[in-house]
């Protein structure tokens, strides 16, 4: 399968649908299990818009890294979190919140729904930060098959949540 030039390049429309709101509003890597915040919609959406979400246990959040500075943007290879320790390795093999187009991908636990309000555990976000979409976790969703990753992720990761 190749790729269609015909839509290389091409900007597409994504719009806000909510904002987070908590306290922390500096950029912190790790510690993020215990973090409760909230996700508030945004117009069009009301809350019917959030029926039933409720009963599920976990949400993914896609957002945008609103304060990473387009212009630092990483688009080759580095090491994460610039460890001498850690190989050097493309931006699409690593995490980070300096990435092409900024968007973020969290999964964390719903902890209740009110009106235009949804209550979340563990989402890696600012106070203010733009959330572009909500979907619930599904476990057909989920990775079918053994998860493999690199030694250096795991010590990555061994305080983030």
């Amino acid at each position: 399968m190749t790729a269609d030039p015909s839509t290389a390049g091409r900007v597409f429309e994504v719009t806000q649908i909510g904002t987070v709101s908590w306290e922390r509003t500096e950029v912190v890597d790790d510690d993020w299990d215990s973090v409760v915040s909230t996700i508030t919609l945004v117009g069009p959406y009301q809350e019917a818009s959030l029926a039933g979400l409720d009963a599920f246990s976990h949400l993914d959040v896609l957002y945008l890294f609103d304060r990473v500075n387009p212009l630092s943007v990483h688009t080759g290879a580095r090491r994460p979190r610039g460890n001498p320790a850690w190989p050097e390795v493309g931006i699409f093999a690593q995490r980070a919140r300096d990435r092409p187009n900024r968007i973020g991908l969290c999964t964390c636990a719903l902890v209740g729904v009110d009106g235009m309000h949804i209550t979340v555990r563990g989402l890696d976000a600012l106070d203010g930060t733009p959330v572009l979409d909500i979907k619930p976790v599904m476990t057909e969703f989920g990775p079918r098959g053994e998860v493999r990753q690199p030694p250096w992720s795991h010590e990555l990761m061994a305080r983030y949540f």
